[in-house]
């Protein structure tokens, strides 16, 4: 009995051991369970939220896709819009200026033909008066053999002798005049060599350009000028290097010497040092150096202006400086910086008519006079020293050639350009400040030179150009014709040679239809 209340006991025992772990392990699926459902849901949700949230955000891509695209669309629209009437107003235009060009043209080709017929009806004119003035002709050419009793091929027979015999004597006159210029050359070297001298050394003949005067308030300024025993003189001439000559011309004080330059900075200093009233070594050591800086500026500055004026360029601030030199240089009362200029301006000139290499001829223009700034300091003629300052900055060959040969007394002219710069600066040289010619008589020259050529039968104006070295004549054509205005040309040459007196030669141009140029020598 008890044993078998043990077996039951242990029976239950295990049945409900079994039946416990099956209720907890279910138990535990269940849990197991639930949680895998919890969080099975709660994906499921995180993903739908993500795929509405994605949704949202693509729906609101697309709506600011169709934004821009709008706008895009809409800017589009106004440009072609833009540009369609911007081509419309310019097809507008291109029709109008057409339409004008049309009208012009209509103009034009209306005028043409009212020309036309004027010029048939003009050309008949002349048509018939061609033939009225060869019946004169004809009956003039009988009239003439009728009282000269001569034909008219015995009348040209000796107009052609006389001719011939004109011509020979010019012949004879040309070969002389080349004799005599062989003799001559001789003479002109020995002439540059003592000028030469001349230019070099100091003396009274000389002393208005190697002189200057500087005006003072009173007398009394002179002794302070010299100041004790001498000391503010010596300081001057030692700071300056110019002489100061203190005579007894009254309130005026002479600076002597041959550099234009130092002549300039001791007047500038002197004029300073007088109005301050404080004249003393120191004050004088400090005045010149002042003055010195604004010669220097100076001498840039007239450097610069005539390179500006003679349109060159490119050349260095030394070459600059020392072409600026020139503007306190003259030469037979003509400025040399003023007179270089002029020169480089005619070259410049002359050479495009000629087609010659207008940059050589203006560079060397500029430059032909450019050894008068150091002419004091060293030895040799000024058109070589010109030469050699070329070719230490770098010019070319033809341009120093055409400096050196713009006297033809250092180097005979090789090329055209040298030629070119050799007669500007004769024409630069017969102004009549530069001979120290008066205008009055620069006047009566030109004068002379027209009432001899409206003296002629048959001119009707003249006129005296190029400074008097060309005559041009206006004839009037219905008496001078082309056979007989050369020997007009001719003949006012002649004239002139006997009544007038001129440097150099006179050109006689003769304008009718054709024009005939005749030389005076």
């Amino acid at each position: 009995m008890n044993l078998w209340v043990a077996i039951v006991l242990i029976v239950l025992f295990f049945a409900i051991g079994a039946g416990g772990a099956y209720f907890f392990q279910e138990r535990e699926f269940t849990h197991k369970t639930m949680e895998m459902r919890l969080n099975a849901e709660e994906r499921i949700r995180v993903i739908k939220e993500e795929g509405e949230g994605r949704l949202l955000e693509l729906q609101a891509q697309q709506r600011q896709a169709l934004r821009e695209a709008k706008d895009e669309s809409a800017s589009i629209r106004s440009t072609m819009e833009t540009e369609y009437k911007e081509r419309r107003q310019e097809v507008q235009r291109s029709e109008r200026r057409v339409q004008e060009k049309e009208e012009a043209f209509d103009r034009k080709t209306s005028a043409l033909e009212r020309r036309e017929r004027a010029l048939g009806d003009r050309e008949q004119e002349l048509a018939d008066r061609a033939i009225q003035v060869e019946e004169l002709r004809q009956a003039r050419l009988g009239e003439l053999e009728r009282v000269g009793k001569m034909t008219a091929e015995e009348a040209r027979a000796n107009v052609v002798a006389e001719v011939i015999e004109q011509a020979r004597r010019d012949a004879g006159r040309q070969a002389r005049e080349i004799e005599l210029q062989a003799r001559e050359e001789a003479e002109a070297k020995a002439r540059e060599i003592i000028t030469l001298a001349i230019q070099r050394c100091a003396s009274d003949q000389v002393s208005d350009v190697t002189a200057t005067v500087v005006p003072l308030p009173n007398d009394e300024m002179k002794g302070r000028i010299i100041g004790r025993v001498g000391r503010n003189i010596r300081a001057l001439e030692s700071a300056t290097g110019v002489d100061v000559i203190i005579d007894d011309t009254p309130e005026a004080v002479i600076l002597s010497g041959f550099d234009p330059v130092r002549r300039e900075i001791a007047r500038m200093a002197l004029t300073r040092l007088i109005i301050s009233g404080r004249i003393q070594p120191t004050s004088i050591e400090e005045t010149v150096a002042r003055a010195r800086q604004d010669v220097e500026n100076v001498i840039r500055e007239e450097g610069e202006r005539a390179c500006l004026e003679a349109n060159v360029t490119g050349f260095q601030p030394e070459l600059v400086k020392l072409l600026g030199r020139l503007h306190f240089r003259t030469s037979y009362g003509q400025n040399v910086l003023n007179h270089s200029i002029e020169v480089s301006v005619l070259a410049a000139s002359i050479a495009a008519e000629l087609g010659a290499d207008v940059n050589v001829c203006k560079v060397a223009g500029l430059l032909h006079d450019m050894g008068k700034a150091i002419d004091q300091e060293v030895e040799g003629p000024h058109a070589l020293i010109s030469g050699e300052i070329a070719r230490r900055f770098g010019k070319s060959p033809k341009i120093i050639h055409a400096m050196v040969a713009h006297h033809a007394t250092e180097a005979e002219p090789q090329s055209l350009e040298a030629a070119i710069v050799q007669a500007a600066d004769a024409i630069s040289a017969a102004r009549p400040g530069a001979r120290r010619e008066t205008v009055e008589l620069y006047i009566k020259r030109l004068e002379a030179l027209e009432r001899i050529a409206n003296s002629f039968q048959g001119v009707e104006r003249s006129f005296a150009i190029q400074a008097g070295r060309e005559v041009r004549i206006l004839v009037k054509p219905e008496e001078v014709d082309e056979l007989s205005a050369q020997h007009l040309a001719r003949e006012v040459a002649r004239e002139i040679e006997k009544n007038v007196d001129y440097p150099g030669q006179i050109k006689i141009c003769v304008v009718r239809e054709t024009r005939s140029v005749e030389y005076a020598r």
